[in-house]
């Protein structure tokens, strides 16, 4: 079964698209998780058998790992790989600086080590992720299940005195049990409408006990992928400072989540 994408899956798609077109000869990459980074791990693994590229991925989730598997990338972890020379992965949001929010999916913890451990990252995000303040989407912590509600109300009550319009943290729930993340942990979602100095609150939030991660993700994005559901590009490159657009074939891709 297949179906017509709709604007903002041909957005993610042609982004990931372009955006695996960094990917070269002999890379480590690291592969990141959710719905634009699928797209990326269908391109990637296309270039693969048909250019016969030598790369190996590092998942940052199970589920990025089974997508990689089938898509007939040879996967590693980052133990055995150690460095990486590029990560492409999706975002909740970024602003104008590129620091992100991510972690809608709950691989925060595992994204930002693999990131962090990487030459460059390059984000593929749609038109929606583009904001001029962080907040709006909520931003994801993750925390060790021990004292779970006690770590909720110490980062509720540090809240106050940061530079934020919200200061509800609410644990993420699948049905009516918390859910778990690969590292066995839970995440507080925290609903601030508003982030006013995201290194301030990145800082303070890896302060409070029981904090593993933040999903700020600060001076850690070197390029981003823009799609657009018209068929452009637009490519913000940090490290040399440009800002251009480009124009692509949309193409008739099937929806890959049209059975999901």
């Amino acid at each position: 079964m297949t179906a017509e994408l709709s604007p903002i899956d041909t957005a993610k798609s042609i982004a990931a698209k372009y955006a695996v077109q960094f990917v070269e000869d002999g890379m480590s990459v690291g592969l990141g998780t959710g719905s634009t980074s699928a797209w990326m791990v269908k391109y990637l693994g296309e270039r693969v058998r048909e250019e016969g590229l030598n790369i190996v991925g590092v998942p940052t989730s199970r589920r990025t790992a089974a997508l990689a598997q089938g898509a007939g990338l040879r996967v590693s972890t980052l133990d055995e790989v150690k460095w990486l020379d590029v990560t492409i992965d999706g975002t909740d949001e970024y602003d104008a600086d590129l620091t992100l929010i991510k972690g809608g999916g709950g691989a925060l913890l595992h994204e930002k080590l693999v990131a962090s451990a990487s030459d460059r990252m390059i984000v593929i995000a749609d038109q929606s992720k583009s904001v001029a303040h962080l907040g709006a989407f909520p931003l994801p912590i993750e925390v060790i299940p021990f004292g779970l509600q006690t770590t909720r109300a110490t980062v509720e009550a540090m809240l106050d005195g940061m530079d934020v319009l919200g200061w509800e943290a609410v644990v993420r729930m699948i049905d009516d049990t918390p859910f778990v993340t690969d590292e066995g942990n839970h995440i507080i979602d925290l609903h601030l409408k508003r982030i006013g100095d995201p290194r301030h609150l990145a800082l303070a939030l890896n302060q409070v006990p029981g904090v593993v991660e933040n999903g700020l993700f600060i001076d850690i994005c070197d390029m981003v992928v823009l799609g657009h559901g018209d068929g452009r590009i637009e490519v913000t490159d940090l490290t040399d400072g440009t800002l251009k657009e480009v124009q692509v074939e949309t193409g008739q891709d099937a929806n890959i989540f049209a059975d999901l």
